[in-house]
């Protein structure tokens, strides 16, 4: 989660579920950005007629042991507004968490819109035991601030941090400001992803960057999965 848009979340929920299935773990990913679901673009799936058996919804099988759920598979086209209040998002993040048929999971991945509202508000009353959240921000001041947030309204509803990774770094935003907040509200700092045109380009191409074994940020988010592991075993 952030508290701001445009910082990476989606990349960084994609590529930490397909780097946590390629571990042999069972990973479920669920997309429950309502207004602006892409987890499908970014894993090139094609429009995903929403099934149902014995009254349970299908996910999406990525591959045996990495399944998704997102908005997305209810819409009609692309461009489909989701014009929602709260309550109705409420009632779809509930259906998403508790009538998918996900099976036994090591670990489901929420990808959570921007801010510190609805949608992280009713996973963290839906799914009473969340194990922690990962916050991703970029170096720029205004863009921490808001990522922040994220993390008291963790600490106020009793969810540990799993960290802090800082996104996009050594670009036009500069590098090292997500560390250094870690640092001074105490929570760990997972590392950073510096940004790369080739990131760009397989977020575009619906493919995980982490299938790159030659990029170096391919190297420095194996090092952040295993970070996450090992917070994530000591909550």
């Amino acid at each position: 989660m952030s508290g701001k848009g445009g910082v990476g979340k989606t990349t960084v929920a994609v590529n930490l579920a397909y780097g946590l299935s390629e571990k042999h773990f069972q990973v479920g990913l669920l997309d429950i950005d309502i207004h602006g679901p892409n987890v499908p673009k970014m894993l090139n799936i094609k429009k995903n007629r929403v099934q149902t058996r014995e009254n349970l919804i299908l996910p999406y099988f990525v591959k045996d042991n990495f399944k998704v759920m997102s908005m997305a598979f209810l819409l009609e086209n692309d461009h489909d507004a989701v014009i929602w209040r709260g309550p109705a998002k409420h009632g779809i993040i509930k259906q998403f968490v508790e009538e998918v048929e996900w099976g036994e999971l090591d670990y489901l991945i929420v990808d959570l819109p921007p801010g510190t509202g609805d949608e992280p508000l009713s996973i963290a009353q839906i799914i009473s035991s969340v194990t922690g959240s990962v916050i991703v921000s970029t170096p720029q001041e205004v863009a921490l601030l808001d990522a922040m947030k994220a993390v008291t309204f963790s600490q106020k509803l009793n969810i540990p941090v799993l960290g802090v990774i800082e996104n996009m770094s050594g670009s036009i935003f500069g590098k090292g400001g997500a560390e250094k907040a870690a640092a001074k509200l105490a929570v760990p700092f997972l590392g950073a992803i510096d940004m790369s045109e080739k990131i760009v380009h397989a977020c575009d191409k619906g493919t995980p960057f982490l299938m790159d074994k030659s990029l170096e940020q391919s190297a420095s988010f194996e090092k952040i999965i295993e970070k996450i592991i090992k917070e994530d075993g000591k909550k």
